[in-house]
């Protein structure tokens, strides 16, 4: 048996096929397979699918696309049940953006594909896995498709929350909220679907605090683990500005070359590609637009790069959150259970060293780190104000 709470049928995703990796979500399940089966107004053409990061947006808006597409309602093993979770189905669209934003063109590019008819399955489904992404302009281009629906185009929306989706898209959607998995659902997940040792997959769930994605890469990356155990490491050395100052550009070093790490070979292949698909290096051809489209890339490139680095940052801010609310739990002696309980040596010492209000105005800071960061502050400026805020 697994630790923790125990894992009921529903929280396992006991459902089949593209269902089974959506755990804790039956009802939302319940919800997507009905219209799937054309059920009494069950079935609409624009869907906005919403729930906590990690919870499995993405798979499930890929998982209902899938389903469209079968005859068996979502079998998981027939073709277009494959090329459609893998994005290689003709009649679905996947859109994951690794930009910070979803802007007009890239809409209007989808709105022209939304008005196509289905070519082998039977429906035209957009999955859209970054709505909140998407600009102003991005959505007033998107609004008339979905006022106006082709008849077998299908819009699937997904975001954290609605409120993270323009309002007058929000209100042409019919909403799936998503829960937050437990954690025993979660760990009997990854021994499932990733053969985890069961120690390791209830260490990454309780960690990873709902968050399926996260809890995933703890559990298979020794390195991802090690990073985070130095960062809970780091409250207890902010002992001098100095070991702040230098705390601030080491985490944001390693931010940095965690992200260069993720995009150098992608850039050299997209780079790459580019040039091969102008006709660089064929004799007698000079592209003309060749200079141009690697400037374009070039651009792409580094901000994707600085979104991975604000991801890697962001990362670091969860953790100290997950610290200082083990502090704060020791402090006010709350009945829960300590996040980091390998840690509860360092936390209950820091919890007697301060006060649970200084615990508040520390947690208080990370967010207002986080919000810096999302408003393009100087990264290493942000951090420095930070471990400052941090020191006790």
């Amino acid at each position: 048996m697994l630790g923790g709470d125990a894992v009921t049928a529903a929280e396992q995703g006991a459902d089949e096929g593209v269902w089974a990796d959506l755990v804790g979500q039956r009802k939302v399940v319940a919800t997507l397979r009905q219209a799937v089966a054309g059920g009494r107004h069950a079935m609409t053409h624009a869907w906005l699918i919403t729930g906590p990061p990690g919870s499995g947006r993405s798979n499930a808006g890929r998982a209902f696309a899938a389903a469209l597409q079968c005859r068996e309602g979502g079998c998981g093993r027939c073709q277009a049940c494959r090329t459609a979770l893998s994005g290689a189905h003709p009649d679905v669209t996947l859109v994951r953006t690794e930009q910070l934003s979803i802007g007009v063109d890239e809409v209007r590019d989808l709105v022209r594909r939304a008005a196509m008819s289905p070519t082998l399955g039977r429906y035209q489904v957009i999955v859209v896995e970054d709505a909140d992404r998407i600009t102003e302009r991005g959505a007033d281009a998107l609004l008339k498709s979905l006022e106006e629906p082709a008849p077998k185009t299908v819009w699937v929306l997904c975001a954290p929350t609605p409120d993270d989706v323009i309002v007058t898209i929000r209100s042409r959607t019919r909403l799936a909220e998503l829960a937050t998995p437990s954690n025993a659902a979660i760990a009997e997940l990854l021994q499932r679907r990733d053969q985890v040792p069961e120690a390791i997959a209830q260490y990454a769930a309780r960690i990873a605090q709902g968050h399926i994605g996260r809890a995933r890469a703890l559990a298979r990356s020794e390195a991802a683990r090690t990073r985070r155990e130095q960062v809970l490491r780091l409250p207890g050395a902010l002992t001098t500005l100095g070991a702040c100052l230098t705390a601030a550009s080491n985490v944001v070093e390693a931010a940095s070359e965690e992200a260069s790490q993720a995009t150098t070979e992608l850039d050299s292949r997209e780079k790459a590609e580019l040039s091969e698909a102008l006709g660089a290096g064929t004799r007698g051809v000079r592209p003309r637009s060749l200079n141009a489209a690697l400037r374009d890339l070039e651009e792409q490139q580094k901000a994707r790069a600085k979104r991975f680095q604000r991801d890697a940052l962001d990362r670091v801010l969860t953790e100290l959150t997950s610290y200082y609310r083990d502090v704060l739990t020791v402090q006010t002696r709350a009945n829960a259970p300590l996040i980091n309980a390998e840690h509860a040596a360092d936390v209950e010492q820091m919890a007697r060293r301060t006060t649970p209000e200084s615990t508040v105005s520390r947690l208080d800071a990370i967010l207002d780190c986080r919000t810096a960061l999302e408003t393009n502050v100087a990264p290493l400026l942000a951090m420095e104000s930070l471990m400052i805020s941090l020191r006790a």
